[in-house]
């Protein structure tokens, strides 16, 4: 929320900006496992007496999911016995993490699509959950790119997510990235990420970083968390998470937890366990090509809408390198 000046050191801007709220949605932007990284601020905020809904955006193909499993137009409420994937269905599988450990076992799905759907799909399950604030979460930093960069990462899914609920302006919005660094791997440049959120600093619209403490409730749930899917997905565990994990633990440098690793050298280091916490609409107004966005109706014009971009664009900013 720009011009916000009530910030103070003792409480983190994430958690003074959700103080009002009653009613949090925290949604896994990309797909996949992204999810996961909002569980250490779900139980956060569920300890401090709020109500938390999960959501996500889903690789799996929904078309297998039963009637009586849709809660809305464009919504599933995924649980421990919804239908789908046998190998890969993150959803389901935190679903079954919830239900093992005494949480609601619902995970609150979004099939795939363009950003008009996704809106109308997000409006209705704000309406029928009352939310008052919604965040998004990226495991990884391409969602803090605006279209400018060397390399943009993997921004499918993260874009059509963040336009999506931009135009929710009813109700607070934030977006949380934690993984810095990984999307290395994708040929993200991080000193842009670092550039990014100095600009949006300068703003008032950088929420701060925050470290996921070890011992501590949200730490220890996450752990689990993350254990459990590793083994309910033994074929594609998260490379991402896997690396969070690491790096919660305190492991460094090339530490591989994933045979889907073995290849690349890793850099797990303490910054992976870190939230980065920004405002919405101030991160959707720095991405110069999500208005066109807006008119997408499935996943595949999302494609080619970034393809063009990437084609017409002009020079990219270079790739810099860390100074120190």
């Amino acid at each position: 929320m720009d011009g916000v000046s009530s910030y103070r050191l003792a409480e983190p801007p994430l958690f003074t900006r959700l103080r009002p709220a009653s009613r949090v949605l925290i949604a896994g932007a990309g797909g996949g496992f992204d999810i996961y990284g909002g569980l250490p601020l779900a139980v956060a905020l569920q300890g401090l007496g709020k109500q938390v809904f999960l959501a996500s955006l889903s690789f799996d193909d929904l078309g297998r999911t039963p009637l009586e499993d849709w809660l809305l137009p464009g919504v599933a409420a995924v649980t421990p016995g919804t239908v789908g994937n046998d190998d890969y269905f993150p959803e389901r599988t935190l679903a079954r993490w919830l239900a093992e450990t005494g949480r609601e076992p619902v995970v609150h799905t979004f099939p795939r699509s363009g950003v008009r759907p996704l809106r109308d799909a997000y409006r209705g399950l704000v309406e029928h959950l009352g939310i008052d604030a919604i965040v998004l979460v990226d495991g990884g930093t391409d969602i803090l790119l605006r279209g400018d960069e060397t390399g943009l990462g993997t921004p499918h899914e993260d874009m059509t997510s963040l336009a999506a609920v931009a135009e929710l302006d009813h109700l607070d919005r934030m977006v949380v990235s934690v993984g810095f660094g990984i999307d290395a791997y994708h040929g993200v440049c991080h000193a842009h990420v670092l550039e990014n959120l100095a600009a949006l600093q300068r703003r008032n619209a950088f929420l701060g970083a925050l470290s996921i403490p070890l011992d501590s409730p949200e730490g220890a749930a996450y752990l689990a968390a993350v254990r459990h899917a590793a083994a309910e997905t033994p074929s594609r565990p998260s490379i991402v998470h896997a690396q969070i994990a690491a790096a919660l633990r305190g492991e460094f440098g090339n530490v591989q937890t994933t045979g889907r690793t073995g290849d690349t050298e890793l850099f797990v280091n303490p910054l992976m366990a870190v939230y980065l916490a920004v405002d919405l609409p101030a991160l959707a107004r720095t991405v110069g090509y999500l208005p066109l966005l807006e008119p997408t109706e499935d996943a595949c014009q999302v494609v080619r809408v970034l393809d063009a971009h990437l084609a017409a664009r002009p020079q990219p900013r270079p790739f810099t390198s860390f100074p120190h």
